[in-house]
């Protein structure tokens, strides 16, 4: 979705991430997928600044949440700062338990698919960063799913190309 430039009257200078109310919609993926990210709360930080070329999330993971599919950008960067709890990185190399202090990244077009897991028994908080490059595409090579930004929003399809019903 685009934003508008900041309207200084409507965005503020500085708040309390933790206190930026939930994204009132828990995942933008289709049936049955969005069910799978049940326990991931995200606080969508840089929509609140009115920020055009990227993003950034205050994600939490609760105890056997996932970040996501495992997925891979064809266009754009992935960025990942471990704030509290010790998530499993699930990438195509295998399994890498995080860290408070860690980060990851990914690049746009590098293929490894990659998700985080909670594993543990307590929260896990992490700070996402994405770039919103228009005509992305995500390939998902453990579901039959694929996504395309198009428009500034997500459409989903089968990988042979059909549509998922009601998925943007």
């Amino acid at each position: 979705m685009a934003m508008e430039p900041r309207d200084p009257i409507s965005c503020p200078l500085a708040v309390s991430a933790d206190a930026v109310p939930p994204r009132q919609q828990a995942s933008v993926y289709p049936a049955p997928f969005a069910a799978r990210m049940d326990g991931r709360v995200k606080r969508v930080l840089g929509d609140l600044f009115g920020l055009t070329n990227f993003g950034v999330n205050l994600t939490t993971l609760r105890p056997g949440a996932q970040s996501a599919l495992r997925h891979g950008h064809a266009r754009q960067d992935e960025f990942v700062y471990v704030l509290a709890g010790h998530p499993t990185l699930l990438t195509d190399q295998g399994e890498t338990l995080l860290a408070p202090g860690q980060c990851t990244g990914f690049r746009a077009g590098s293929g490894d698919a990659h998700a985080l897991v909670n594993r543990t028994g307590a929260d896990v908080v992490y700070l996402e960063v994405g770039d919103r490059t228009e005509g992305d595409r995500v390939h998902y090579p453990d579901d039959d799913l694929e996504a395309r930004r198009v428009d500034g929003r997500w459409r989903f399809f089968h990988k042979d190309g059909r549509p998922y019903e009601g998925g943007s």
